[in-house]
């Protein structure tokens, strides 16, 4: 078991809240009237309409209430206390105390307790016999390296975003790669099962909800990271933004939270506590996805102009997450978590020492990046927007150039390929609409887009068969073990094609200039 790490002590929720709310208050002189009325009122006129579907807390809606008010009104200090009122309101729903007693708990529970902790359905659940996971999930990096760095700056961990059962893998690899616990953001529909609610809210998840869409509450979650960044807790966010619908990894990120390691060092330093912030990539390849159903047909309904929300997927249901996770946990290395080169703030690469590199690889003070020449932070969203960017982008190919294979995805996408080989000039909509013997291709074709690639990606793909044939086998196995439809189902000497499912999983590789 890895020594523990050092832990954060989380501030009381009373520090956090009062924190974004003197935030709130700082901005508050650089806001026009006109600017200050149109902010509360949107904040009104989105929780309104929301409103009418979810419930909210009594002090929640008087404070909506009391907003509304405002706005009609037209008062200024009412508008101010009006805004200060609902991001206090929006801090304390989203904060949740890190507890040092609950973290020792489970880490002595590990790795057993997390195979628990995601099939739970009951307490009484917790002590039944589940699979081991440290024997099904693989860690891979410089982690000797961040587990350096960890100790004398603030690390930014930004995976990729494949499953809801992400945040909780994640929680186990920190552990299990012997790095501190990190905070980091989770749904509201995560927290819906009691027992994962317990722990999550005590071992650093703060609460995010997605239905929230006013500017409000997107800042206040911006200012919320700041603030726990600056005070030197490790922060985990994913830069994808939500689940990948398609299946494809992240080639662009949301730059929202991402800026705010940027936000927090410049503080740090025009503050004169400099403390260094770093940006992890950490890529992650899971053999089958518990979700993949209903996220590739929302990302079909998407690109169809026929946009709607999945409120209820297959990680709603206690009973569905505890047999995938048991099954899951029974294949050969299950799960594959590379953590990525480390980079400053502004997208250099960073050395042992934590120095940013030039692309000659020579040492450069990187705070030249935000400050004049007498050393004073200078304020410039344009230049720090540019300066995410740069971030996104390194995180993008970090992605593509970590992302390990696993024989579902290679299997997925020898198979799509032979597809489009049998019906040529078929765009994706119609390939993906397919179905019974026109979604039937020769087995011996898919073979032979494997023994193709394979030669191609041997350093690329995960432990699996070395043979065409053997990773074909395993896939057809694999994807057998859960979904409702077999993706690859073996028909005489054909194979038939779940298309949409093999869509997902084959566009896991797009991108990927070996297989093109």
């Amino acid at each position: 078991m890895p020594s523990e790490p050092a832990l954060f002590r989380a501030p009381p929720p009373a520090e956090i809240v009062a924190a974004l709310g003197g935030r709130f208050r700082r901005r508050l002189p650089d806001l026009a009237d006109a600017a200050l009325a149109d902010l509360v009122a949107d904040t009104v006129f989105t929780e309104r309409k929301r409103l009418e579907r979810d419930r909210a807390d009594e002090g929640y809606l008087a404070a909506v209430d009391a907003a509304a008010r405002a706005v009609h009104t037209g008062s200024r200090p009412a508008l101010e206390a009006a805004g200060v009122a609902l991001v206090e309101a929006y801090g304390a729903e989203i904060h949740n105390p890190f507890s040092v007693r609950t973290y020792r708990f489970a880490t002595k529970a590990m790795p057993a307790l997390l195979t628990r902790l995601l099939s739970a359905t009951r307490a009484r659940d917790l002590v039944r016999s589940q699979p081991d996971p440290a024997t099904r999930i693989r860690l891979s990096g410089p982690l000797d390296r961040l587990r350096a760095l960890s100790q004398r700056a603030t690390l930014i961990l930004a995976p990729t975003h494949v499953s809801n059962l992400d945040s909780p893998l994640l929680g186990y690899t920190l552990y299990a790669a012997g790095l501190p616990p990190f905070a980091y953001g989770a749904g509201l529909n995560l927290f819906e099962n009691p027992v994962m609610a317990f722990f999550m809210e005590r071992l650093g998840a703060y609460t995010v909800d997605r239905r929230k869409r006013n500017r409000l509450y997107k800042d206040t979650l911006k200012d919320y990271s700041t603030e726990i960044i600056g005070r030197g807790h490790h922060s985990l966010f994913f830069p994808g933004g939500t689940r990948s619908r398609s299946g494809r990894l992240e080639s662009r990120v949301k730059k929202g939270l991402l800026g705010t390691g940027l936000d927090a060092w410049q503080e740090s330093l025009a503050g004169g506590r400099p403390r260094d912030v770093f940006v992890v990539p950490c890529t992650l390849s899971i053999g089958l996805v518990l979700e993949a159903e209903s996220l590739i047909a929302d990302a079909l309904a998407e690109e169809g102009k026929q946009r709607y929300i999945i409120m209820d997927d297959e990680f709603s249901e206690p009973r569905t997450i505890a047999t995938f996770v048991r099954k899951l946990m029974g294949l050969d290395a299950a799960v594959h978590v590379r953590f990525g080169e480390p980079m400053d703030v502004v997208g250099n690469p960073i050395d042992s020492d934590g120095q940013s590199l030039d692309p000659a690889g020579r040492p450069i003070d990187r705070r030249a990046y935000v400050c004049d020449r007498d050393g004073r932070v200078v304020v410039d969203p344009q230049r720090d927007h540019l300066y995410t960017q740069r971030v996104a982008d390194r995180l993008a190919e970090a992605y593509q150039r970590d992302f390990i294979a696993q024989s579902t995805h290679l299997g997925a996408w020898a198979a799509w390929a032979a597809l489009r080989a049998a019906h040529p000039g078929k765009d994706t909509w119609r390939l993906v609409r397919l179905a019974g013997d026109e979604a039937r291709v020769p087995r011996r074709a898919v073979l032979m887009q494997l023994e193709a690639a394979l030669p191609r990606l041997r350093h690329r793909h995960a432990a699996m068969p070395s043979t065409a044939e053997g990773v074909l086998d395993e896939a057809i196995e694999r994807f057998s073990s859960f979904h409702r439809r077999r993706a690859l189902e073996p028909v005489g000497a054909d194979l038939r094609l779940a298309t949409e499912l093999v869509l997902y999983y084959q566009n896991r590789l797009v991108g990927w200039p070996e297989l093109r």
